[in-house]
């Protein structure tokens, strides 16, 4: 076989692995994205309920599996350590719905009864969130945004 040949082929073969890395990197662009975060506390009053919502938008290329949410005041337990992926997995499911390409549009609202709001701590909260695709990467803020309990 001549050099040049050989030559030929080597690089022929660099070429290609190359393309394939390149390939490989970017067809699981890796964990979902979480954007455009938004959190409303609204106390109890009077015979009236509250309610808390949390909604976001998730960008997940092999597609969106759940979306976690756990709203956390920031004097307490979790405020020394935040929550971990482990523990965010047994919180409560957001409903997420398509928003176009990959990207979902998510929400969590619950009912606040005023026996509930009166035992919350005042002040600061968090709400963490949990994104899971369908290939299992996951993307974990534990201060996705912040809102007052007053």
């Amino acid at each position: 076989m001549s050099r040049r040949i050989v030559l030929s082929a080597v690089a022929g073969a660099a070429v290609l692995a190359g393309a394939g890395a390149f390939a490989l990197a970017y067809a699981g662009d890796g964990a979902p994205v979480l954007g455009h975060g938004t959190a409303r506390y609204t106390a109890p009053q009077g015979d009236r309920d509250g309610s808390f919502s949390y909604s976001t938008e998730v960008t997940a290329s092999a597609g969106l599996k759940s979306l976690k949410v756990l709203a956390w005041p920031e004097k307490s337990e979790l405020g020394e350590k935040p929550p971990t992926a482990a523990e965010m997995a047994r919180a409560e499911k957001a409903k997420c719905a398509p928003a176009g390409g990959d990207t979902r549009r998510c929400a969590y609202t619950v009912t606040v009864k005023a026996a509930d709001a009166d035992a919350f701590p005042r002040g600061s909260w968090h709400v963490a969130v949990l994104a899971t695709d369908k290939d299992g990467a996951t993307a974990l803020d534990t201060e996705a945004v912040d809102f007052t309990v007053g």
